[in-house]
């Protein structure tokens, strides 16, 4: 259950390891996604903003919407990857036929056995593009989230004759859909900040951050030129590259372990509480990406929580806050294991003024969702198993005026196996802790420790306990001078 490079970045486990090259690839892909990220600091001319003002009130309006132009998209897309698998791949997977067919409509749905990068980063990302498909062709979240689910399902019964697999339409359908609106929002915005006409490198920008928003915007012109509006929402980008070193190892299970590796990262907050006039209405009109490279492990962590129903609220004069159901898609891969989930969670995030310049912004959030876990470079990419995961996830920021912040973040994964076939569990707990002070306009200077544990028990098998610690130092450009503060006082 695979996406090739050209297409949609996942390849047959069989195939990523005869061919590294194609993973690599994919990776630059991702990367050119942070990077386009990174001019979201640009703003539109004022002579351009009647222009951008029309172009966002069509978006999803008259023919500036279609159920059909996605649904095409979706299986002209399954079709094209299933032929290049069929070609490339080097397994006999893909060699779909109407007996087949027949066949996995016919057969229960199971757990297939690809490997970890596969299924809980390629498939997200797979569904994401039908998602893309849906979502740029004027499709509101909910609609584009049906067409996920249908893509998935055709892919997963037509595009491959093994039998269909539960844990990837999960991942495809929902953890799809997640960093599908991530993603599509993104690319709007890159949009929306060029004007009413955005230039050329904004458009191949966009494209590189959702494919299927690309596409639509150049196969049909005109039809789908209306940009969706972001309504003014606050957000804030953070585009980080540096050394990060290993102070404190146990590696438990895994065989390798790299002390010193450089890394990516880039994060953005979108939809921040506090700004008058600002409705949460929309699925994701709140929204937290992050995205880590690293040379140690190519794609480290893709990360995406949003607020699906909520509302916001106030407390005196000195907070503001929104609260409601998320959802959240994880993918993090340190050096000594990993674990990806898709789940839903109650939470609030919000801003409390603690002086004239001083604000502590947070998120707390708790819920439930279907999760892989396992250990990184073992013996075999394809060991790790899936499991119900109640987590729980606590997010501060203590923002000193425009000079400093000091960030924390704690995650919190409790893996119970799904089938109740093995027993056994796995705890895994996440700390990022870092200190960003800004020396000169957008340009800054962090300091981050991060540390990762994992406790896994089960009968077969000996208790595993992993540990690793790292501190790093990063070049941080700021998406704004200052740190995503809102002053609605």
């Amino acid at each position: 259950m695979d996406t090739p490079v050209p297409a949609a970045h996942c390849e047959a486990s069989h195939d990523a390891e005869a061919h590294p090259w194609k993973w690599r690839a994919r990776t630059g892909i991702f990367l050119g996604i942070w990077l386009s990220a990174a001019a979201f600091t640009s703003q539109a001319g004022a002579q351009e903003a009647d222009a951008r003002e029309t172009l966002e009130a069509a978006f999803g309006e008259g023919e500036g919407r279609s159920l059909l132009i996605p649904a095409l998209d979706i299986v002209g897309f399954d079709f094209l990857l299933n032929q290049f698998n069929r070609r490339y791949s080097g397994v006999s997977d893909y060699d779909s036929n109407l007996s087949t067919i027949r066949d996995n409509l016919r057969s229960n749905w199971d757990e297939d056995s690809d490997s970890f990068k596969i299924n809980q980063l390629g498939h997200p990302y797979q569904g994401s593009m039908y998602f893309g498909f849906s979502r740029s062709a004027g499709l509101n979240f909910w609609e584009s989230m049906g067409y996920t689910i249908a893509g998935s399902a055709f892919w997963e019964i037509a595009g491959e004759k093994t039998p269909p697999s539960r844990n990837d339409m999960i991942s495809t359908s929902f953890g799809g859909s997640f960093l599908g609106e991530s993603l599509f929002r993104m690319s709007s915005l890159l949009l929306e900040k060029g004007g009413g006409k955005p230039s050329f490198w904004r458009e191949v920008g966009a494209a590189a951050i959702s494919p299927g928003t690309g596409f639509n915007r150049m196969a049909f012109g005109e039809r789908f030129d209306a940009i969706f509006s972001s309504r003014d929402a606050v957000y804030y980008s953070r585009l980080q590259l540096g050394l990060s070193n290993t102070v404190q190892s146990d590696a438990g299970s895994s065989s390798e372990d790299k002390e010193n590796d450089a890394q990516m990262d880039f994060s953005l907050s979108y939809g921040m509480p506090g700004q008058p006039g600002y409705r949460y209405e929309r699925p994701f009109d709140y929204f937290v990406f992050q995205g880590t490279a690293s040379s140690a492990n190519i794609v480290e962590n893709v990360m995406t929580r949003g607020l699906l129903f909520g509302t916001d609220y106030a407390v005196g004069e000195s907070y503001r806050g929104i609260w409601g159901l998320y959802g959240s898609y994880d993918y993090i891969s340190p050096q000594t294991y990993r674990v990806s989930s898709t789940a839903l969670s109650l939470g609030t995030t919000g801003q409390l003024w603690l002086s004239r310049s001083v604000a502590l912004e947070g998120t707390l959030m708790g819920g439930a969702g279907y999760a892989a876990v396992g250990t990184i470079n073992g013996n075999d990419d394809r060991d790790y198993h899936y499991g119900v995961a109640p987590q729980a996830l606590l997010a501060l920021r203590l923002v000193f005026g425009d000079k400093a912040s000091l960030d924390f973040t704690g995650r919190e994964y409790f893996v119970s196996d799904v089938d109740d076939i093995r027993g056994g569990h796995d705890n895994i707990v996440r700390a990022d802790i870092g200190f960003t002070y800004r020396v000169h306009e957008k340009h800054a200077i962090s300091i981050k420790y991060q540390w990762n544990h994992r406790d896994a028990s089960y009968p077969d098998i000996d208790d595993i306990s992993q540990t690793t610690g790292t501190i790093g130092i990063f070049y941080t450009y700021l998406g704004h001078d200052g740190f995503g503060i809102v002053d609605w006082r």
